[in-house]
């Protein structure tokens, strides 16, 4: 399902915020509980030529590093341990380098899951923010296919991630989101819509 062209112009746009404004990187921000289809969005992002920084990249690597099995519990566990030691934001913060380490002037970040991500990005770039929403079935089955090892195998456990990221604030990511993206239909659909979504927004 599409989001309003019209609507996105007027509620945002990269290209018309003052001289202080385009000085800053923008940051397109993909918001959406497990299974939902933020990669299905980035990539189309990414055929669209811009650059892709994932936040759950920084936590998988983080359990990489401290000799950790990738599977949900233990990411789950380096993820709520992360915001404990770094503070809410602390994913984010450690994305900050990567993003200034882009070429692109418009990076589209994938996995945002609480206000204070948000905030701390906000701190450094114009942010605008996309949810991509499906119903729990529909995401539980879309795991179940996709097969990560950090993916959730049974029902009792996609629940207890459900909860978990809940519990961060994806939820209020989720629901303040600049725009919208329903995705219970195929990964062509998808892709289309948020192509023609992102040229609805001046990114230079």
């Amino acid at each position: 399902m599409a989001v309003d062209g019209t609507q996105l112009k007027t509620r945002f746009s990269f290209g018309d915020t003052g001289q202080s404004m385009q000085q800053k990187k923008n940051v397109i921000a993909i918001s959406g509980m497990p299974g939902a289809g933020k990669g299905v969005a980035a990539h189309a992002a990414k055929q669209e030529g811009l650059e892709i920084l994932v936040l759950g990249d920084v936590i998988r690597e983080e359990t990489e590093r401290r000799g950790l099995e990738p599977t949900p519990e233990n990411v789950g566990k380096v993820m709520l341990d992360v915001r404990r030691t770094d503070g809410l934001a602390g994913v984010a913060k450690r994305l900050i380098p990567k993003i200034d380490a882009c070429s692109g002037v418009t990076i589209v970040v994938e996995g945002i899951r609480s206000d204070d991500e948000l905030r701390e990005l906000r701190s450094h770039y114009n942010v605008f923010t996309f949810a991509i929403h499906a119903s729990p079935q529909t995401r539980f089955q879309r795991l179940l296919a996709r097969g990560r090892s950090d993916d959730p195998k049974d029902w009792a456990t996609f629940h207890e991630r459900d909860v978990r990221e809940l519990g961060v604030g994806l939820g209020s990511v989720v629901a303040l989101a600049d725009a919208m993206l329903i995705n219970e239909t195929s990964i062509t659909e998808l892709q289309a819509s948020f192509k023609t979504a992102l040229k609805k927004l001046k990114l230079q």
